[in-house]
Formats: C-alpha cells, structure tokens, sequence
C-alpha cells in the first residue's frame, strides 16, 4: 500500500506568527478529532525542556486553535518504564506530530534504542504528518550535521548517520534548516551556522554523494505523498544540491516529487543509524521472512484483542489477550532468530500493560451513567422519607450514599448528587 501522509520540514519559526497558517493547512487536512502532539526529544536535555514543550502547547491552543498534549520522551536512560509506555503510546495515537528545537545528535542518541523512529514512519504511512523543525529536521535524513558539536565546541568537522526516515518513502537526502542564516553579522552564518565555505569542505567528507535540501529560515518544505509532490510555503526558499549542481524552489510553488527523487543517489549498502526492525517483514532476511510476518501478525491481533476489550472495559478479555501475546513473546526465540525485532514486540507488550494499568479505571461520566438508576431511586424514596419527617430512614440512605463515595446536596431546586471520593474513578464527570 502507497504511503498517505505528509512529511512537513521546517527551516526554522515553528512556533512563530510566520508558521501559524501552515499548522493550520496541515491539520486541515487531518480528520476532525486528530490528536496533535509534541514531542519534547530534541530539547531533553536542556533545563528548560518542559517550558519549551508548555510553549509549544500554549502556541498551538491561542493561535492554531488546537489542543495539543505533550510525548515527553527525555531521555531513554532516565524515563520509568510507564512514563515511556504513555508516551510511546501517544505518539502511536497521534495524526500531527511535532519536533523541533534542541540537538539533532542528542535526538538521534535517544531515539537509537527505541521503537520511536519506526512509530513516526507508520504514522506517516496511516495518513498523519510528521513536522521536523530546526534541529529535528536535520535528523531526518540519511546524515546529520552535528551543528553543536562543530559550531559550539569546535569539533573537527564531521557527519553522523541520521534517522535516514526520508529513505523510507524514496527520498536519500541530508536536510540542513538555517540554510540562509545571517546571525553571524559580520561572519557567515548560513548553511546551519556553518557557513558557506566550512560547509564546502563538509560536502567533501561524505562518504557518498548524497544531495543536500537547504531550508531557509521560517520556510517549509511539505512533502505529500498522496499526490506525489512537494510544496514551499514561508517567507524563503528551498535549495537542492546535488552533484555540484544547484537547485531553487520557490515559496508558493507545486512540484513533482521526483524532483527530488531522482537527483538523489540511494545508498543500499549504508547502515542503518539505529537497529530498530521495521514494522514489516520485509526486512526480515529471506530464510525468515515467512517466520516474521507470522509473527507479527499473532502480535498483532492479540494487541487488538486488547484494545477491543479495554474498550468495552472487559478486563478478562484484556488479560487473557495480553496472557496469549506473552506466550508469544515467550515461544518466539524458537521462531525467530532477531532480537531487534523480540525488542520491538516487548515494547508493544510493555506499553499494553501500562495501557491496562492506567485506563481500566472509568470516567466520571461513565460512571455516573452505570449508578444514575440506582442513586436517583434512593434519592426518591429519600424525598419521601423526609416528606413523612422519618429522618433517620433518610440520613441513612445519606450515609450509605456518603460510603459509596457519593455526596448528595439540597438545594432549593432539587436534591443533586456527585461523586466525592470513589476509588477506581477518574476525578473527570464531564468526559
């Protein structure tokens, strides 16, 4: 099946006046209820990690009009087991996916151990769109500029292997935001701070000749891989070079994405930046590729007997499902002969079990809806008890109630009831 969805990348101004309108296209584009989330990777190690992440949200709510929560994915070494399992499961949940500022190596050093890189790419295949901005969008190619490391702390100058998620869908390319930056004043800035003559002789250490797609600042390059083509949309360009020939594309613009296909030149003997499985059997080796796909496939329909059951809060349906796919995991070794992919499954597993634990409690609302006939009874024959002054029938109906975790008030329109404390209930009455 042909990829639906949409890679959007972003030079710079994510979140600022000049992209508003382009969140805005793309989500659009989405169904009405997609869920639209941040992910705060790029920016983890920084101090300020959670105020950027609560920026992000307080841009996308007062001028995209959206609502956005948060796939807080710090750091690999330091998150807790659930706290890795709810953000792994945002991500799979969500259509518009956001990344942006912070480092590109520190990105790709957390990403590496973690199904991350192959959840974002299955999005973009199920119709969502992925937005890498800034450092981000430096990740997403086959190399990655270490602009830190060369700029701020003078390393010799050098590349590392990026996500290389753009040759998923056809694309070998290395992304540099920043292109047309000019903050350095009376030195050369542009080409992502490094300028354009240091940037010559780092085109000379790659190992292959791979084309470069320049972003300028506050512009974005979206790829849709629906209609198999590309737009630019901002305040600047887009450059592509490749084989010492030079390419503009202009803010506005349609073009055919084969533009950008054919001057690149695919590298199939270069490996991976990280050893994650794809989702597919395709990269199984051929000897178990027949093995692999029946693999994930049991996995796979045990995950969505899971999901089914939780969503019809039938608890031993949940388990059992999740009991099965546990002997899975438990017999594969004797099937399989690839960790990685053995790795990729237990993280599926792990996040079902935090799916479990912190869902099959029900909401206020569903709540309400199960007792409302039974509490509304009491209620009636409480009135009546308190019509005949039998009092001490009807604080006991009260009390009863109190115990149950539900408090009832008199008003001079009526006697109404809510939930106090009640275990096992989520504090939300409304939703």
């Amino acid at each position: 099946m042909s990829p639906t969805g949409t890679i959007t990348l972003m030079g710079s101004g994510e979140l600022t006046a000049s992209m508003v309108e382009i969140h805005k296209m793309l989500i659009a584009a989405l169904p009405a209820s997609a869920h639209i989330t941040f992910v705060d990777t790029p920016a983890g190690f920084q101090p300020n990690a959670d105020q950027i992440s609560a920026g992000a949200v307080d841009y996308f709510k007062n001028r995209v009009r959206k609502c956005m929560g948060v796939a807080s994915y710090k750091s690999h070494q330091a998150i807790s087991e659930i706290d890795a399992a709810l953000a792994l499961q945002r991500l799979r949940e969500s259509h518009y996916i956001l990344m942006g500022p912070g480092s590109p190596t520190y990105t790709i050093n957390q990403f590496q151990p973690t199904p991350i890189p192959a959840i974002l790419e299955e999005r973009i295949r199920a119709g969502g769109c992925l937005t890498a901005a800034s450092a981000a969008a430096l990740t997403v190619g086959c190399y990655t500029l270490p602009v830190y490391e060369i700029y701020k702390v003078g390393q010799p100058l050098h590349w590392v292997r990026g996500l290389d998620l753009l040759a998923q869908f056809g694309l070998n390319l290395v992304v540099v935001p920043h292109w047309n930056n000019a903050e350095g004043g009376t030195h050369d800035t542009s080409r992502c701070f490094m300028g354009r003559e240091r940037f010559e002789k780092l085109l000379e250490k790659l190992d292959e000749p791979i084309p470069i797609l320049g972003l300028d600042e506050h512009t974005a390059c979206i790829i849709n891989l629906t209609d198999d083509i590309f737009q630019v949309r901002g305040i600047g360009g887009v450059e592509l070079l490749s084989n010492g020939n030079s390419r503009n594309f202009k803010s506005g613009e349609s073009y055919p994405l084969d533009l950008l296909r054919s001057d690149a030149t695919a590298s199939d003997q270069a490996e991976p930046a990280f050893a994650i499985e794809r989702l597919s059997a395709s990269n199984d080796s051929e000897d178990e590729s027949e093995n692999g796909a029946d693999f994930w496939k049991m996995i796979y329909d045990f995950e969505a007997q899971c999901r089914a059951a939780l969503t019809t809060h039938n608890d031993n349906e949940a388990v059992a499902a999740l009991l099965e796919l546990d002997r899975v995991l438990w017999e594969a070794p004797a099937l399989l002969n690839n960790p990685d992919t053995l790795a990729e499954a237990r993280f599926l597993f792990r996040e079902l079990i935090v799916l479990i634990g912190t869902r099959s409690r029900l909401s206020g609302k569903e709540m309400r809806r199960a007792l409302e006939p039974m509490v509304e009874k009491l209620l009636e024959v409480r009135q009546q008890l308190r019509l005949e002054s039998n009092w001490s029938a009807a604080d006991t109906i009260r009390e009863a109630l109190a115990c149950a975790g539900i408090a009832i008030e008199d008003t001079g329109d009526g006697t109404h009831w809510r939930f106090s404390t009640l275990q096992g209930v989520s504090n939300d009455q409304s939703s």
